[in-house]
């Protein structure tokens, strides 16, 4: 048995709900739209633009990061902290850079570590609390983890690469 009008208010009842939800959505879209992309993966040639390029991430992960180094520590510094098992950015380097900067920013204390052509190295405290690593760079395809100093702490970071000096 339908009672009279309940179909047509649940009809209503949904195209009010249906039309919410799409302003709603018309609302949240552009706001996502805007968010900027975390762990991109950047292909550099000297004379980048922009200089410097910069990408986004979360810092941390559940593995230590001598373990992914391999080694407790490299001659750019300690391989301290935590990362993801899996590299937070490839950088591909097309030729060689005389002067290359690779600086994170974060707003806990991040530990860094690179892995590519010519070996591994591992910051911590290059600028204050924030890793970096600079110098001379071959081409090739660089892995970056990015960690913090406890497990499964996670922190937003930009890592900042220019060559300017």
């Amino acid at each position: 048995m339908q009672l009279p009008g309940l179909n047509s208010g649940i009809r209503i009842f949904q195209a009010a709900l249906g039309a919410s939800f799409l302003t709603g959505l018309w609302i949240v879209l552009p706001a996502i739209a805007q968010e900027p992309t975390i762990f991109e993966n950047v292909t550099l040639s000297p004379n980048f633009t922009p200089d410097p390029t910069t990408v986004r991430g979360i810092s941390g992960g559940g593995m230590t990061a001598n373990q992914v180094a391999e080694k407790a520590d490299t001659a750019t510094g300690p391989c301290n902290g935590f990362v993801d098992a899996q590299p937070d950015h490839t950088i591909v380097l097309t030729e060689y850079f005389n002067y290359l900067s690779l600086q994170v920013q974060s707003p806990e204390d991040t530990t860094l570590v690179i892995r590519g052509p010519g070996g591994v190295w591992c910051n911590d405290d290059y600028s204050g609390k924030n890793p970096g690593i600079t110098g001379k760079w071959l081409s090739g395809t660089y892995q970056v983890w990015i960690g913090s100093y406890q497990s499964n702490r996670y922190s937003p970071y930009v890592m900042r690469i220019t060559e300017l000096q």
